[in-house]
């Protein structure tokens, strides 16, 4: 079936109409936010944080829900996949549901924590009427075709037990050659279909639940295990189905090839089959699609620059939302977070209260004395829940450069490639930088840093296999840090040319081989004919790129906002001078100061603009410091903090260590000096 045929179904419901009526007002259109998929239009179910647990829980019917990310290529991808599977399965309902959860989507965040899902997509099957909280069971393999998840449907729905099988669940077994038998011949109210196949075949069940919905028509199976009733029947192969009339006539029903959709459309177009209409249907209440239009503002950016909004919404999302998921860091996963911690710490270009928040986090995640760190302890760091004053890591999404012509388009993927791009460019340009961090001083430090963060908890599952077959390749070949720079840039142009034309691509910004010959000319060159790159150039471009000085700290509204604000009060304060100085200065000399004040601003512009991101950052930091903890009117400062943790760990481990030593002390003396009795 073709991806993007699925047409607009109507969904029966197998539950009582009042809770369907409370999910569905739980459904009403939301604010704006990246969705790969929507409720009355897709034929599923499309959840949120305030719906999962209601329709997950003791539901009578079972569920496979699709965890998904809208920041996920290889989700966005696999969307119109997931969609004509719901679209040919949607008979099947009410014994299964098709359902998806974004946790890309801030509000189901915290949802999506609760049910442990780390990795993009998660399938995951729930029984029906399961009374306690259930994170369901993985949809095992990898192999995630049509037909292969619906045969996983079909095993799943068997495995429930007689006790707790969905009511409207079909009786899937096959049946015995004499029960056939009892129905040659005789009159009933109803066709009755037999579906003769082998026994690993799924024609049978597949059709069988194509019907469940339909009335004067019951559909059976059975095996090809004895030829003799097989010849008295005349089949000659299978799978084959076997039409027994209500007048009690029987024939082997002829389709043009045996396949379960020709099975499937002939018994419903049978006289007298149609839909069964004993229950209401129920669709998704449909959104508005004029609400659903993303509402923010395009922002219009420079492409030669590198925006510190972009950074910061890209380490927001990866040490508050991708890290999150995992609710206790250990073993291998630990080391590859603090490893990450100090790479960040170390080379971040970021403003003064990210970096002492970065700063405080190294220190406190390598001096923590456990093996295991529960991963809400980060977060209170992260959210300075302690109220440490100058700590301070903005929790808004706000994409520049990286902002797509949709919400699902681009985002975090663009910024974590431009996240490890600096950093990499950070650590050639501050060679001493990771110098006595235990990582050693090797070129590709950042490199293998960024590889084990990617295998460990990188969302999208498959962005990360292709990342590891990269690097297993050529990562070990890296031996300088200018080589480091120019690996991360020539397997993000290979992941471009993979991607090109693929349905995660944006239309506004196509996948094509970076930088362009309009941002870099000297970059490209043509040999005999052939385009070359001019890697030297390439490798100038990037550091100049991914420098410091290339930073951009104000957003585009926030300068243009700031730049007015500006030049009114300039204004402001022409005039004012002039009814100052009106008495005793001539004309002249008022202009004089105008032009002066002008030439004076067109002078401080350029600092202006990279001083506004930090004045920026001071008033967020100042909003932070009316907060903070303090004594006698001092707030703490990080280093205060962090050594007061250092110091209660020792202390707490040192009492711990005396209490033992005494009581052992003491049970040594009572055995040497026993007390005599009175």
């Amino acid at each position: 079936m073709e991806a993007g045929g699925c047409p607009r179904l109507r969904l029966p419901s197998p539950v009582p109409l009042l809770p369907m009526v409370l999910l569905a007002a739980a459904l009403l259109p939301q604010p704006a936010v990246a969705r790969l998929y929507e409720a009355g239009v897709d034929p599923l179910w499309v959840l949120d944080a305030s719906t999962v647990r209601q329709a997950l829980g003791d539901s009578s019917s079972a569920w496979l829900v699709q965890f998904y990310s809208s920041t996920c290529g290889h989700c966005v991808a696999f969307a119109p996949t997931w969609k004509a599977l719901a679209g040919d399965v949607h008979e099947w309902e009410p014994a299964i549901r098709i359902g998806v959860l974004d946790c890309g989507d801030e509000g189901n965040f915290e949802a999506c924590k609760e049910y442990g899902i780390q990795y993009y997509p998660t399938f995951r099957y729930f029984r029906a009427f399961a009374k306690q909280f259930s994170v369901g069971e993985n949809q095992h393999g990898s192999d995630r075709e049509p037909q292969t998840v619906r045969q996983s449907m079909i095993d799943f729905l068997q495995n429930h037990s007689q006790e707790a099988k969905p009511p409207a669940r079909p009786h899937l077994d096959p049946i015995a050659p004499e029960e056939i038998f009892l129905l040659l011949n005789r009159r009933a109210p109803h066709y009755t279909a037999i579906v003769f196949e082998s026994a690993n075949s799924y024609v049978g069940r597949e059709v069988i639940l194509d019907l469940n919905q339909y009335e004067n028509i019951v559909v059976k199976r059975a095996l090809n295990s004895d030829p003799t009733f097989l010849e008295k029947l005349s089949i000659t192969s299978v799978p084959s189905t076997y039409l027994i009339h209500p007048n009690g006539s029987h024939e082997i029903m002829n389709v043009l090839k045996p396949l379960r959709s020709f099975f499937s459309s002939y018994l419903k177009s049978l006289p007298g089959v149609r839909r069964r209409l004993s229950s209401p249907p129920l669709t998704p209440v449909r959104q508005n699609r004029e609400e659903k239009t993303d509402t923010k503002e395009w922002k219009d950016f420079d492409k030669l620059k590198l925006y510190m909004d972009d950074l910061e919404s890209g380490l927001h999302y990866l040490l508050r939302v991708e890290l999150a998921t995992h609710k206790t860091l250990e073993g291998a996963q630990l080391k590859t977070f603090k490893d990450v911690v100090t790479v960040l710490a170390k080379l971040f270009p970021g403003s003064q209260p990210v970096m002492k928040l970065l700063e405080t986090l190294q220190v406190w995640v390598v001096s923590f004395p456990l093996d295991k760190i529960p991963y809400d302890a980060v977060l209170d760091l992260l959210n300075n829940k302690m109220r440490i004053s100058g700590l301070h890591l903005p929790s808004h999404i706000r994409w520049v450069s990286c902002q797509g012509s949709r919400p699902e388009l681009r985002g975090y993927p663009c910024s974590f490639w431009e996240l490890f791009h600096t950093l990499s460019v950070q650590a050639a340009l501050q060679p001493k930088a990771l110098l006595h961090t235990g990582l050693g001083d090797g070129a590709p430090v950042v490199l293998q840093t960024m590889r084990r963060y990617i295998q460990d908890f990188f969302g999208c599952r498959a962005c990360a296999q292709h990342f590891e077959q990269m690097a297993k390749e050529s990562l070990h070949l890296v031996e300088t840090p200018d080589g480091a720079i120019l690996w991360l840039w020539e397997k993000h142009n290979i992941v471009n040319a993979r991607l090109a034309g693929d349905l995660s691509e944006d239309p506004k910004f196509p996948k094509l081989q970076w930088p362009t010959p309009e941002i870099c000319p000297e970059c490209h060159e043509e040999i005999k004919g052939l385009h070359t790159w001019n890697k030297a150039e390439v490798l100038r471009f990037l550091k100049h790129h991914y420098s410091p000085d290339n930073l951009v700290f104000a957003s585009p509204e926030d300068h243009q906002d700031n730049t007015g604000f500006q030049e009114e009060e300039e204004r402001k304060d022409l005039k004012n001078r002039g009814g100052r100085n009106e008495d005793r200065n001539p004309g002249s000399e008022k202009l004089l100061a105008a032009k002066s004040k002008v030439f004076d601003r067109l002078i401080s512009k350029e600092s202006a603009v990279k001083d506004r991101g930090r004045k920026k950052a001071e008033l967020e930091m100042e909003e932070e410091m009316k907060q903070a903890v303090s004594f006698l009117g001092i707030g703490f400062s990080n280093v205060d903090m962090s050594l007061c943790i250092v110091l209660y760990v020792a202390s707490s481990l040192f009492l711990i260590i005396m209490y033992f030593f005494f009581r052992m002390r003491s049970k040594r003396w009572k055995v040497r000096y026993p007390r005599p009795y009175v």
